[in-house]
């Protein structure tokens, strides 16, 4: 064989291995879709943190734990899912439902699903390929095969510098286009947030820089783009979201949060003086009442837009006016991992405690 059917037989065999990621050798067969009434019915048993909340088709609650997988909750009692049932991890970044009913976990490791009855877990396999040329074989391949449509279900691809993408029928791997990097000792492309925007933009947050793609081009935000100096304060980006007026908010841990208008990015935080004259604007601990360490972002159905701060609480921006609740407030915890609005525009915070509360639009009420 000579050297170049060698090459086009080696191309060829990385297509096939990584063309598709899915692997269902993972498939495990739990037991059948019931819930197991617990001796109290409103009791969640997570002591970690509530790092996604999700509502299904069916009206049921989906509880994503740091550290102990996911619950899921029905009205009156739950059923839980841990990696001893399958799942490739018990951190559970994010939960999606796709349109068969599907229940999708992005976790720190990878990403599985669940249909009632069956976990899958859909990952690459690295085979015996060495880890350098793994490296380089998965960027060569899937760089060139990005593609969106406006059903497809995004995850992060854990300690990867790329993104999952579910188009209905297998998942794909897609490695970041080529970028920047501004400190190569540190893992700064892992994906920590994602938020679907207007235009059938998908936005994809890593921790010095933010991905935009709409199916043919990249926006790029990084700290060269945005003119910071690195050394004083560097992006750490934890949470975006793209709100119903096209605003891109980008939290950070420890500069707050910017906010991008068209062409337009202010220092949302400065801006409203709520980062402190003495923060190092970095992983330090913040003082009360500043918005400096903010871990997830999200708007209800009014229009508001609300902010998890690692530190400093809860905090509710209404387009005029910054509010902020905290312990002092009735919370068992000043930091919310996670923040979603159900169907019935009924908002759930998930602390870091593993605790979950309600707002009723005037006070937090506990419910797990």
């Amino acid at each position: 064989m000579n050297s170049r059917l060698q090459l086009v037989y080696l191309i060829l065999l990385f297509t096939l291995i990584f063309s598709c990621v899915e692997n269902t050798s993972g498939k495990k067969e739990v037991n059948k879709f019931e819930f197991v009434s617990s001796s109290k019915a409103d009791t969640l048993k997570f002591t970690s943190g509530i790092r996604s909340i999700f509502q299904d088709s069916k009206g049921n609650y989906w509880f994503g734990s740091l550290k102990e997988g996911v619950a899921v909750y029905n009205g009156q009692s739950f059923f839980y899912l841990t990696n001893s049932d399958g799942l490739i991890d018990n951190q559970i970044l994010s939960i999606q439902e796709d349109k068969e009913g599907v229940i999708w976990f992005n976790t720190q490791k990878g990403v599985s699903s669940y249909d009632g009855k069956t976990i899958k877990n859909h990952t690459i396999t690295k085979s015996d390929i060495s880890k350098n040329s793994w490296s380089s074989t998965v960027k060569n391949i899937s760089e060139n095969k990005w593609a969106k449509t406006e059903n497809d279900l995004w995850f992060g691809a854990g300690v990867k510098e790329g993104v999952y993408r579910y188009d209905g029928e297998q998942i794909n791997y897609f490695a970041f286009p080529s970028h920047k990097t501004l400190n190569p000792h540190d893992n700064l492309f892992a994906v920590t947030c994602l938020s679907k925007g207007k235009d059938n933009l998908i936005w994809i947050g890593t921790y010095a820089c933010v991905f935009g793609y709409n199916g043919s081009d990249f926006t790029i935000i990084n700290d060269e783009t945005l003119g910071l100096d690195r050394k004083v304060e560097p992006l750490h980006i934890r949470s975006l979201l793209e709100d119903s007026k096209g605003r891109l908010w980008i939290g950070n841990n420890g500069i707050g949060v910017l906010l991008k208008e068209g062409k337009s990015i202010i220092n949302f935080s400065e801006e409203n003086n709520l980062i402190h004259p003495t923060s190092g604007r970095k992983g330090d601990k913040s003082l009360p009442g500043t918005l400096e360490h903010v871990f997830i972002i999200a708007e209800d159905s009014q229009g508001n837009i609300w902010f998890g701060d690692r530190d400093a609480g809860i905090w509710k921006y209404d387009g005029e006016t910054m509010v902020n609740y905290t312990m002092k407030d009735g919370l068992t915890s000043d930091f919310a991992l996670s923040i979603f609005e159900d169907k019935n525009e009924k908002l759930w915070f998930g602390m870091a405690n593993g605790s979950v509360y309600h707002f009723n639009g005037k006070e937090f009420q506990m419910q797990f």
